[in-house]
């Protein structure tokens, strides 16, 4: 399934400083079973969203107008816990296109990656900063430059530099997964068949 290219993405940021958070916080276990990527940004962080009454919760962030923006920004160990791809399916669908935290788990960054979701680890400091001006002014900006592989602050000009698989990234340059990477060879593929001895 092909998602929205990646390049260059500037936005306000919505800040969430809390460590360790782990997949079921991120969409509960109940609401794993469908089996496309719809409707899963609904109950993005449901269990601290809304209240057992489905009245929202006040005092939780993304209930609050002040932030919005299609970046995340999340404390560390972010992604921690099961498995499930459905967490990166559910910050997708809720409208982020981008996760910054100072450290990712590991498959949790990967399915990221495979649905189009951009994690990008920061150092410990510059990830205080990015909160500090967030809270300073919710419409403080940030870009994320897939192609340079930087993340900037506007308002200060503080800038660092993060990493990304080579693979992965012309991946989200192009909105490939790794099926649309594959059909994209199609013709590469055929080429290589036909040479091959009978």
């Amino acid at each position: 399934m092909a998602y929205d290219k990646f390049n260059v993405l500037t936005s306000t940021a919505v800040p969430l400083p809390l460590e360790n958070v782990d997949t079921d916080q991120i969409i509960p276990a109940r609401f794993l079973k469908a089996t496309e990527r719809k409707g899963f940004g609904d109950n993005l962080f449901r269990d601290w969203r809304y209240n057992n009454d489905g009245s929202p919760k006040e005092n939780f962030v993304l209930n609050n107008p002040v932030y919005s923006g299609k970046i995340l920004v999340g404390g560390k160990n972010f992604g921690s816990g099961s498995s499930r791809e459905h967490a990166a399916w559910a910050v997708y669908d809720y409208g982020f296109r981008c996760v910054v935290s100072s450290f990712f788990a590991d498959i949790f960054r990967n399915n990221c990656l495979n649905v189009g979701v951009l994690p990008v680890q920061v150092s410990p400091e510059f990830a205080e900063q990015l909160f500090e001006e967030i809270y300073k002014d919710p419409n403080t900006k940030i870009e994320v430059n897939l192609p340079e592989e930087t993340i900037t602050m506007l308002s200060t000009g503080a800038k660092e530099t993060f990493e990304i698989n080579s693979y992965k990234k012309q991946n989200m340059l192009n909105g490939f997964d790794d099926i649309d990477y594959l059909q994209n060879m199609k013709g590469e593929i055929e080429a290589f068949a036909a040479e091959l001895p009978m």
